[in-house]
């Protein structure tokens, strides 16, 4: 970036900054994701290959979380890192927990069947319309 004469120059509140050379998406500026995601908060999603459902309390524009937990996903099915990975109050059959799902497992679930998980109480109101809406003040 130069000042807004040509020059390099330091930050100065009187001279914008202007781009002198393109935007290259392989540079990661600022650590600003340039993902979106597709499903939102207090939305009911399900898992495309296993058999879990869930509600959406969190999403990071792309992978944040270690390379321990990463790695240990069998190679076959890990996903990318570059897209939205979401964090669920999620349950099968048997038990309830917390999930963080790549956005290329997802899938809407359509079903009418309300979810159980002790902790959506607390994070979202269930409306009229059979939807969450996050309650207010609750900070993710």
């Amino acid at each position: 970036m130069t000042g807004g004469r040509g020059r390099k120059s330091k930050p100065s509140a009187d001279v914008p900054y202007v781009l002198d050379r393109p935007v290259d998406r392989n540079v990661s500026y600022n650590a600003v994701s340039t993902f979106t995601a597709k499903y939102q908060i207090g939305q009911v999603v399900r898992h495309r290959h296993f058999p879990f459902r869930g509600i959406i309390f969190d999403v990071d524009p792309q992978f944040a979380n270690t390379d321990e937990w990463y790695e240990a996903i069998p190679e076959e099915v890990r996903p990318r890192k570059d897209q939205p990975f979401y964090h669920l109050f999620a349950e099968n059959e048997r038990t309830h927990y917390i999930a963080y799902v790549s956005e290329q497992n997802l899938v809407p679930d359509d079903s009418a069947q309300p979810l159980s998980h002790p902790d959506i109480q607390e994070w979202f109101n269930l409306t009229a319309r059979g939807t969450y809406e996050l309650k207010k003040g609750v900070a993710n």
